[in-house]
């Protein structure tokens, strides 16, 4: 080789691991991927175009230097063969791609059935351009697998979690999260009523699910999710990341209520007042992200009548009758003043508080409880 195409054949190595260095950067994905891609579509992009099919290319990982080989298999010196009826026969060795075992020996001792031995050879001149050309759509295949694969990573897990977006794109249903190296769907019915989304701003997104089964990954978000409030209380509520406070359950109504049902083991903590925070600090950063939305602070007890009359609050004064302790039903009644306050405005207090007890509530009137002979106050 003549001094200058020397020169030429270096100076395209070092270009050619430059660009590599360049997609592991960009992609994020790992180094020996981009030259095993590399080396996967130059060697199909030899066989095809030179009919070799015993042939496979190389790359030098510090030179960045390409280099083709043909080689021929050692198999054993009698090759025998089994048909599906179980019918063993012999056949001829291949010399064009195959090498017995004891020839293999006459070349390399060392040299074992199943080993190869390799032959550099001199491709056409225009190998270059030919397998550049093939080689292309092969080689960005790969690199999109390897940065799904990368991704999929670097999300897998977060299925359950909270996390902070840019709101990046917006169309007729979604809006299109910006989350670093993925984009995230926040589909419009699945934020707070009333809320205004704006482009640029920063979002806090729970995330739902992340589907890996079609062409593209797909990550979907909400904030109107019950596990939306759960992971803002333990963001705001150090606490509940110690340990010190617990969170039986969240019931939510986006955009109108959630209750929230707390408790310690700790007899000297008081779960209810962690989560309110000094003047109030603390539930008030919640509810400013939850766009002003109710939030009702439920001691969560193992008494189950304890617990349901806990959880019609702001209703008081309640007696609660547990009818079927293994179907979870329970009949709670309520005076007067407080019958409206237990339903709550279209019912949504009962159904919350149904929600997080996981009891069916049937709540009747002070006048119905003498029928059951119950006598309240």
């Amino acid at each position: 080789m003549k001094k200058k195409e020397k020169v030429e054949e270096i100076d395209k190595a070092a270009e050619f691991l430059k660009a590599v260095d360049g997609i592991v950067k960009e992609k994020n994905i790992d180094k020996e991927i981009v030259f095993e891609a590399m080396e996967t579509a130059l060697t199909t992009a030899f066989k095809k175009n030179y009919g070799k099919s015993n042939s496979k290319v190389l790359i030098n990982r510090d030179t960045g230097e390409i280099k083709v080989y043909s080689y021929i298999t050692v198999v054993p010196d009698v090759i025998e063969e089994t048909d599906e009826e179980g019918n063993v026969t012999t056949r001829e060795i291949n010399k064009d791609i195959e090498i017995s075992i004891t020839d293999a020996k006459k070349i390399n001792k060392t040299l074992e059935i199943g080993d190869t031995i390799d032959t550099e050879i001199a491709p056409k001149e225009d190998f270059s351009r030919v397998a550049t050309s093939t080689a292309k759509q092969v080689v960005i295949q790969k690199i999109r697998e390897a940065e799904r694969s990368s991704i999929l990573n670097e999300f897998e897990g977060k299925e359950g979690e909270l996390l902070l977006g840019t709101v990046a794109l917006e169309d007729t249903d979604n809006y299109f999260i910006d989350l670093g190296r993925s984009n995230g769907i926040l589909p419009k019915r699945e934020i707070i009523p009333g809320e205004k989304i704006e482009m640029g701003s920063t979002i806090k997104v729970y995330v739902t699910k992340i589907d890996n089964s079609g062409r593209n990954l797909v990550i979907k978000l909400s904030r109107t999710h019950y596990g939306f409030v759960k992971r803002l209380f333990e963001l705001e509520i150090p606490e509940f990341t110690d340990g010190s406070i617990l969170m039986y359950g969240v019931a939510r109504e986006a955009g109108v209520r959630s209750k929230v049902a707390v408790y310690s083991e700790n007899p000297n903590v008081d779960a209810i007042g962690s989560c309110i925070g000094g003047k109030g600090t603390r539930i008030a950063n919640i509810i400013k992200e939850l766009k002003g939305e109710k939030i009702d602070l439920i001691k969560y007890d193992q008494d189950p009548k304890i617990f349901i009359e806990n959880a019609l609050s702001p209703a008081k004064n309640l007696t609660v009758l547990v009818t079927d302790p293994k179907k979870n039903e329970a009949i709670v009644f309520a005076d007067k003043e407080n019958f409206s306050l237990a339903i709550g405005k279209k019912g949504i207090n009962a159904k919350l508080a149904s929600r997080l007890t996981k009891f069916k509530l049937d709540i009747k009137t002070e006048e119905e409880a003498k029928e059951f002979g119950i006598k309240m106050g």
